[in-house]
């Protein structure tokens, strides 16, 4: 009834992706920000943990610097030189006053238009009951992109280590949502990429029983479902939540 989604709107320069863990990007996103680092757009990465409690045979002591290694690999594939870790427990995150203050510090610090994140539902689309890392996660980047812009919120990172608010975040992408309301095409190089940087992430991968894990039959069928919903071959699917709404004020009359 609804029709085809519209495009996710590309007049912007910059974003920020911020995220639970290591591979959360690679799992579809990816090839959307191959896209858009392809266009010139300057993309940077904020992840809450370095993942080092998802590899069972692994010490997460272990674990970390391998999981965040293979981050800045597949980060790479995608042309992202910019990974920054919070460094909070893998498993136990909390969408605290605390975990909003450090994203709220990222965005003023890079002042992106645009800010990526995951999936904050209780369950995931295909009826999973979804990660409570990434829950925490998400909701707290909500908050956080109108955070940034309130002096008011936070004012010790003004008072103590001068970043100015930042009020430029027009709108928050929610990857893997159940009600996806936006799309970007990806074909050809984009997808290629993103299935490269899901490669990167092969400890991962084998650590959960995928030795032979093969990112690109799996991120190809994702696409192309995705695809359907836009009109196209393939395409990776959002929700955009708008922090700024687009266009002129509704009492503005034209």
């Amino acid at each position: 009834m609804g029709g085809l989604l519209p495009a996710v709107p590309e007049d912007w320069h910059t974003a920020l992706a911020v995220v639970a863990h290591p591979d959360d990007i690679e799992y579809g996103s990816a090839s959307a920000i191959a896209r858009w680092t392809a266009q010139g757009k300057a993309i940077s990465y904020l992840l809450a943990s370095r993942g080092e409690a998802g590899i069972d045979a692994i010490d997460p002591i272990d674990a970390a610097p391998l999981r965040e290694q293979e981050e800045r690999t597949g980060a790479r594939a995608v042309g992202v030189e910019t990974v920054e870790f919070l460094d909070h427990r893998d498993g136990v995150i909390e969408n605290s006053i605390a975990l909003r203050r450090e994203i709220t510090r990222a965005i003023r610090t890079h002042r992106p238009e645009v800010l990526i994140t995951g999936n904050y539902e209780v369950k995931m689309p295909n009826g999973m009951t979804n990660q409570a890392d990434h829950r925490a996660v998400g909701l707290a980047t909500l908050d956080a992109a109108r955070d940034a812009g309130n002096r008011w919120i936070f004012p010790e990172l003004i008072e103590e280590e001068g970043l100015q608010p930042w009020g430029g975040v027009r709108f928050v992408m929610v990857a893997g949502a159940s009600t996806p309301t936006h799309g970007v095409e990806v074909t050809g190089e984009a997808l290629q990429r993103g299935i490269e940087s899901l490669r990167a992430h092969a400890q991962y991968t084998s650590g959960l029983g995928r030795a032979s894990f093969d990112p690109a039959p799996f991120l190809s069928w994702f696409a192309t479902q995705g695809g359907g919903a836009m009109g196209v071959s393939s395409a990776v699917l959002f929700d955009l939540h708008w922090i700024i709404p687009p266009g002129p004020p509704p009492w503005v009359r034209t």
